[in-house]
């Protein structure tokens, strides 16, 4: 992997161009993400992530936001509609037991749906609280409004991705849920303590710091690094989700397209670099955009290399699986919260 850059790029629609084609090519990201602008059926989408890989002559992860709810990539009629995390938070609150088989059953359903077409990497769990009265950009994506159900449910929708062969992804870190502001539009900033973050905010990804992957808060913890947001704060990188939080995997940005970014996108892509991220993430497809990101993407190499490999290996394991007994099963557990 030694010409490989720390960077997962988009693509625009449902074939891939000869432009884009070439610009994988030359610029050989780690991987690559999907939307719901290049999905049209299984057949369609099972070739797209064969070509994906085929630009850059490797098994390159191939990403997608599929955590059920309102943000689903996939849906119905051709896909499950999958409930949104909420529903397993009800239900923990219940029945412990029960939640945690729902959400691994679930999600081991999902990672089926998704190695189907290819797809070997899923934007789940929300490790975020939902608090009430924040911006509802969270809101049901949320597995509770404690730490305690969500490291749980969330260290259920982990396993039961990779006993599917998919590799999840835990965001977002350290804490999307106290913002008042949607990060796809502006800059929040959280003015809560330190301590209030540590037992509550933070608490979540501490219980599940050992996910191979986590994506960042585009957020300003003004009592931690009031200058910076957490993707582009060595500060908060550094101290609280390496250090306090203790994560020690792949680290990638989330989305450097959102508006709660400023500056060039060489510039959003170095800065996060800098600041202590392993992994571009730039969303949008616009191939111009990807190309200043490209200038500024590192090589993986070093401890950024051995967090991608490590990441990578959490596709490898595939254990047999009944979809239709998982699905009867799953729905059964659900009648008590879903009426």
């Amino acid at each position: 992997m030694s010409g490989v850059t720390a960077a997962i790029y988009g693509l625009e629609g449902t074939t891939l161009s000869p432009e884009e084609k070439a610009f994988f090519r030359d610029a050989d990201p780690w991987g690559f993400i999907l939307f719901a602008r290049n999905v049209d059926g299984v057949r369609q989408l099972a070739r797209l992530t064969m070509e994906l890989r085929d630009c850059v002559g490797r098994d390159a992860p191939v990403l997608i936001d599929q955590e059920g709810g309102r943000v689903a990539r996939l849906r119905p009629p051709t896909w499950r509609k999958a409930p949104p995390a909420q529903l397993f938070g009800d239900l923990f609150l219940r029945d412990e037991e029960a939640a945690i088989e729902a959400t691994w059953l679930n999600h081991r359903l999902l990672a089926h749906e998704l190695r189907t077409v290819g797809i070997d990497v899923d934007c789940a769990p929300v490790a975020d609280l939902r608090i009430a009265g924040a911006d509802a950009i969270i809101g049901d994506r949320a597995l509770g409004e404690t730490p305690e159900p969500i490291i749980h449910l969330g260290r259920a929708a982990m396993d039961g991705l990779m006993a599917g062969g998919v590799a999840p992804i835990v965001k977002h870190i350290p804490g999307h849920g106290r913002a008042m502001a949607d990060s796809h539009l502006e800059l929040p900033v959280v003015p809560e303590e330190h301590g209030l973050l540590s037992e509550t905010d933070f608490a979540p990804f501490k219980g599940l710091s050992d996910a191979p992957m986590a994506m960042t808060a585009h957020i300003v913890y003004a009592d931690i690094d009031g200058d910076h947001p957490a993707t582009q704060s060595a500060e908060v990188i550094g101290r609280i989700i390496r250090g306090e939080i203790g994560f020690d995997g792949l680290l990638m940005t989330d989305d450097l397209s959102m508006k709660a970014l400023t500056g060039s996108f060489r510039e959003r892509g170095e800065r996060s670099l800098s600041a202590g991220c392993d992994m571009l993430l730039h969303c949008n497809g616009d191939r111009a955009e990807m190309a200043a990101v490209a200038e500024g993407a590192a090589r993986l190499d070093g401890r950024r290399l051995d967090r991608a490999l490590a990441a990578e290996s959490a596709r490898a394991r595939i254990e047999d699986f009944d979809p239709a007994e998982a699905e009867s099963r799953l729905n059964d557990l659900l009648v008590p919260v879903a009426g």
